[in-house]
C-alpha cells in the first residue's frame, strides 16, 4: 500500500495518518469546547493535526499561537505526532516546537529552504512534499538535501495521483519509485511503531 501522509482525499489504495486539530485559519473562531473537544477524542487518532501557524493569512498571529500551543499540549499528553501547517513563521514554528516532547513532527506541504529543511530534520522533524515541491527550485533542492529517512509525499489538497508525486520525486532524488515507496513505508512504520 502507497503512504499519502496527508491528504484530503484519502484513497482505499493509500495509507496515511488520521488527524484531528484547528487549522491555524480558523484559530480566531476556536474555543477552549474545541480543544476540549480535540482532547477528548485525541486517543482515537494517529496525530493532532492540521495545526500550526500561518503568517500570510488574515488570522491574528496571537490567536493562532494559543491555539497551536494549546494543541500541542494534548499532542504532548497523549503522546501524539504532530501533523503542521507553517507558512512564512518557520523560526516561531522552531522556537516554540522545542518545547514540548512530541512523538513525531511532520512539516506537511515543506516549501522552505534547504537550510531550514536541514535544520528540522537536525531535531528529528519530518517533511513532507506534494505537488507544489515541483514547482520551486529551493524545495527540490530541499528534498534533496534532508536524510531520506526524514522525508513523506503527500496530495494534500491536490488532484494529482500520490503514485505521480513519487514518480517525480524518484526522478528528483534519482531513486527507482519502488526504493523511494519502500523507504517512506518504513518511514511510516517507524512514526507509528
Amino acid at each position: 500500500m502507497i503512504i499519502n501522509i496527508h491528504t484530503h482525499t484519502p484513497k482505499q489504495s493509500e495509507q496515511t495518518l488520521s488527524t484531528i486539530g484547528i487549522h491555524p485559519y480558523h484559530a480566531s473562531s476556536a474555543s477552549t469546547d474545541s480543544i476540549l473537544s480535540i482532547e477528548r477524542q485525541a486517543l482515537g487518532f494517529d496525530a493532532i493535526g492540521e495545526i500550526g501557524l500561518d503568517y500570510s493569512c488574515g488570522v491574528e498571529r496571537d490567536s493562532q499561537i494559543l491555539v497551536f500551543k494549546a494543541q500541542l499540549e494534548v499532542a504532548q499528553q497523549y503522546n501524539k505526532g504532530v501533523v503542521l501547517h507553517c507558512v512564512k513563521a518557520f523560526e516561531q514554528v522552531m522556537d516554540i516546537l522545542k518545547k514540548y516532547r512530541l512523538k513525531f513532527v511532520i512539516f506537511h506541504g515543506f516549501i522552505g529552504s534547504p537550510e531550514q529543511a536541514l535544520r528540522a530534520t537536525e531535531r528529528g522533524y519530518y517533511l513532507s512534499f506534494g505537488e507544489r515541491t515541483f514547482r520551486s527550485p529551493k524545495s527540490m533542492e530541499a528534498m534533496r538535501a534532508i536524510p531520506i529517512d526524514h522525508l513523506f509525499l503527500e496530495t494534500d489538497e491536490s488532484h494529482v495521483a500520490i503514485e505521480d508525486i513519487y514518480s517525480k520525486a524518484s526522478e528528483i532524488l534519482a531513486l527507482p519509485k519502488n526504493m523511494l515507496e519502500y523507504i517512506i513505508n518504513e518511514n511510516f512504520k517507524h512514526i507509528c511503531g
